[in-house]
């Protein structure tokens, strides 16, 4: 490498052009193709000095899971406006979640698509980081229930399996969005809207769907015609 491509410039700097370097090629790439040459020529840097800084590729992949996990997280909670009404408030955040995932396509499919696969490190600080997430709509969903509903609280498991569907169908969307030419971060996010909205806006005024009443179905016999 020329000396020009590594002049002296603060460790936090160098180290924010590798890892941007790296989630390119993650992302493009996923773990096991991309090369350690690659990610230091697209950062500038030697490959010795990627070493020097992050000690192995698996730790540069961590620190690379570390941070996006952070940024998206960071979205979600920034884009909520605390001052809207519960609609108004899950919208401001959805928007958020896809503006986010949509700038930053190389370190969503890091975050929802490699890491998760790669192994347990990796797909553990996801899951952490989905955790998250889930408790911050679940207490949105909790807090938009108390002001709309006139009651106390929906049940708690109620409100959790609630947060859970609306996170999960928000990932499978922002995949939709991404793999679809010409859908924008307002399009996915009203999509969603579209979608969750009527239910959910039906259960906090007090008019949740019920299933019919339904006799529980007899329980099959067990091999040879005994009885269960």
């Amino acid at each position: 490498m020329g000396a020009g491509k590594t002049k002296r410039m603060p460790r936090a700097v160098r180290e924010q052009q590798m890892l941007d370097a790296a989630v390119r090629i993650f992302g493009q790439r996923g773990y096991m193709a991309a090369s350690m040459d690659e990610i230091a020529e697209l950062a500038g840097v030697s490959k010795p000095l990627v070493y020097l800084y992050l000690n192995s590729k698996d730790d540069l992949f961590s620190a690379c899971v570390r941070r996006e996990a952070r940024a998206l997280t960071q979205a979600v909670r920034a884009g909520v406006r605390p001052g809207l009404p519960p609609d108004g408030q899950l919208w401001s955040g959805l928007r958020a979640f896809f503006t986010h995932t949509a700038r930053n396509p190389d370190a969503w499919r890091v975050l929802h698509l490699h890491a998760r696969t790669h192994g347990e490190r990796f797909a553990a600080e996801v899951a952490a980081m989905r955790a998250d997430i889930v408790a911050f709509v679940t207490q949105l969903i909790a807090a938009a229930a108390r002001d709309a509903h006139r009651r106390p609280h929906l049940p708690e498991e109620e409100v959790a399996g609630l947060a859970e569907a609306l996170v999960g169908a928000a990932e499978s969307l922002a995949d939709w969005a991404g793999a679809t030419e010409g859908v924008t971060a307002k399009q996915a996010a009203a999509t969603l809207m579209n979608f969750a909205w009527a239910g959910l806006g039906d259960l906090m005024t007090g008019r949740p769907w019920v299933p019919p009443e339904e006799p529980e179905p007899e329980p099959a016999p067990a091999p040879g015609g005994a009885a269960v």
